[in-house]
């Protein structure tokens, strides 16, 4: 069985801790005001993170333990849901999030190539940031472009029928 004790860090230590980050009390008091909304305080867990993630940048292990204590769950519940959702990060985020689609019509067309090469670029792996804290590089599954592969999300904004060097400007150009 598992514990429902939230101060039980198994399952957590591995993101590393983080104690100079923690959830204000204007969150909290918003995350409050949500779980009055649902029958069982879970149904707020989404808007918890979201809410918590726009303060932060990202959930980490030490807000997880701050929510599954709100929450009256483990912590690793918390992180389970964060690692579900590509919309949560567990970890510090670049300014900028760019994202290749590695999908089969995005591949067919040099999508996964085009990764690759911007990996060696920027000196990082999919879900790392770079250096300077700029750029968090990623893939997606799909990003719905697939007449217009290969396709690379920067932040909201999709950039279609790319070669590398197009791509290396757009990134190159962010600040």
């Amino acid at each position: 069985m598992v514990s429902k004790n939230a101060d039980d860090s198994q399952g957590v230590e591995s993101l590393g801790e983080d104690r100079s980050v923690r959830i204000s009390s204007e969150i909290r008091a918003k995350i409050e005001a949500e779980m009055a909304k649902f029958p069982a305080k879970r149904g707020a867990l989404l808007n918890a993170l979201h809410l918590v993630q726009s303060e932060t940048g990202h959930v980490s292990p030490e807000i997880a333990k701050e929510l599954a204590a709100m929450f009256e769950i483990h912590p690793t519940e918390v992180l389970g849901v964060v690692s579900f959702y590509t919309m949560f990060y567990d970890r510090p985020q670049g300014r900028h999030h760019a994202y290749v689609c590695t999908n089969l019509s995005c591949s067919l067309r040099g999508g996964r190539a085009l990764l690759r090469e911007l990996e060696e670029h920027l000196g990082v792996s999919p879900g790392e940031t770079t250096a300077d804290q700029r750029i968090t590089l990623g893939h997606e599954e799909c990003l719905g472009a697939c007449a217009y592969a290969p396709v690379m999300r920067v932040d909201e904004t999709y950039h279609e029928d790319l070669d590398l060097d197009q791509a290396k400007k757009i990134l190159d150009e962010l600040e």
